[in-house]
């Protein structure tokens, strides 16, 4: 099956590299103008995180396709972090722990990366399952996410942050019921 990873447009707090994960930020004046440049790939199935700024960017993208939205591929909750950069959080020892753990350790008063990314991949095999019939499915959702699923499933084998992509960027991949081959980069 065809697999079409794609991150959703630039958002306010992405220009200013603000920890956006349960906030509910449409796209910013520069993501929009920036999707309109994509070219669609094509898909029989469109997924979705239920966050404004993957509807929006979807609905863009796809504007003749019916959305279809998965709650559990939403981003991280950050927890404390939320809404904060790294600037406004190079003084708070909870951030320095956090760094120090490697990105490992929960996000105070939020969700641990391990739980996220499990959430993450769970969700992308119950949906491959689901439409297994489809040739083709476009996935809407956030850097987060797509690292998470490709750090898990993608060959050749990477780990988590060596799939990130810009917004409004992603990856083509081939699911064979086991892993997913990384053909492009787009």
């Amino acid at each position: 099956m065809r697999t079409v990873f794609i991150r959703h447009g630039l958002t306010a707090g992405n220009l200013e590299k603000r920890y956006i994960g349960r906030t509910d930020e449409p796209l910013c004046n520069e993501g929009e103008t920036a999707l309109r440049e994509l070219t669609p790939e094509p898909c029989d199935v469109l997924v979705c995180s239920p966050m404004k700024r993957c509807i929006q960017t979807a609905e863009r993208i796809y504007p003749a396709q019916t959305i279809t939205l998965c709650d559990d591929l939403r981003e991280c909750d950050f927890g404390d972090f939320e809404g904060k950069n790294y600037k406004e959080l190079s003084d708070n020892p909870d951030y320095q722990r956090w760094v120090d753990s490697g990105g490992g350790m929960q996000f105070p008063n939020g969700e641990s990366p391990a739980d996220f990314r499990q959430r993450c991949a769970a969700a992308f095999e119950m949906i491959v399952r689901k439409y297994a019939a489809s040739g083709s499915i476009a996935f809407v959702v956030h850097g987060g996410t797509i690292m998470s699923v490709l750090e898990k499933y993608a060959v050749p084998h990477g780990d988590y942050y060596s799939w990130h992509c810009e917004n409004g960027h992603g990856y083509i991949c081939l699911w064979d019921g086991t892993s997913l081959s990384v053909k492009e980069k787009i």
